[in-house]
């Protein structure tokens, strides 16, 4: 059995343990994604990490999405990598304007930075994180600027630290 058969196989196996928030599954360029409802996101990330099989102990990276005009609007997308067993899977939850997602950071340490990341940039809101804050912009920045209805010079000018006037 190859890899992608027995990654299939351990896909499956996730499906039969959490059928009602298991939404889609895809395959593309030699990756699996899985579609999973927000607010199972956590249960699901704890047994990818955890289960023997699946033994996701390396989150790759955690990347926002905005799909404008689409609802639910965003999309938080988790990239996780199994050292041990050498497969990898992408794990995406939908997220409305107003709705949160569960934080992962108790599962993995790494994540505080890039959840603080996709809070800055698009808004999105990870409930139990322990420090959720504005990682690049100032605390009083108006707006999250990679949202597609961000205006592209910002809401008001900024002070800009070198003195020179705008021409």
């Amino acid at each position: 059995m190859n890899r992608v058969e027995k990654l299939r196989e351990l896909i499956d196996r996730l499906k039969d343990s959490f059928s009602a928030d298991v939404q889609d599954v895809s395959f593309f360029r030699d990756e699996f994604t899985v579609l999973v409802d927000r607010k199972a996101l956590f249960n699901i990330c704890r047994f990818l990490k955890e289960d023997p099989d699946f033994r996701m102990n390396y989150l790759v990276d955690i990347a926002g999405v905005d799909y404008m005009p689409r609802a639910p609007r965003f999309e938080v997308v988790y990239h996780l990598y199994s050292i041990q067993n050498k497969h990898r899977l992408a794990v995406k939850a939908r997220v409305g304007e107003n709705e949160t997602v569960p934080s992962v950071s108790a599962l993995w340490a790494g994540a505080q930075w890039p959840e603080r990341e996709a809070y800055d940039m698009f808004g999105i809101v990870f409930e139990g994180h322990p420090g959720l804050k504005r990682i690049y912009l100032p605390d009083d920045w108006e707006g999250h600027p990679l949202r597609k209805d961000y205006p592209l010079k910002g809401y008001k000018d900024q002070y800009n630290p070198f003195g020179e006037e705008k021409k």
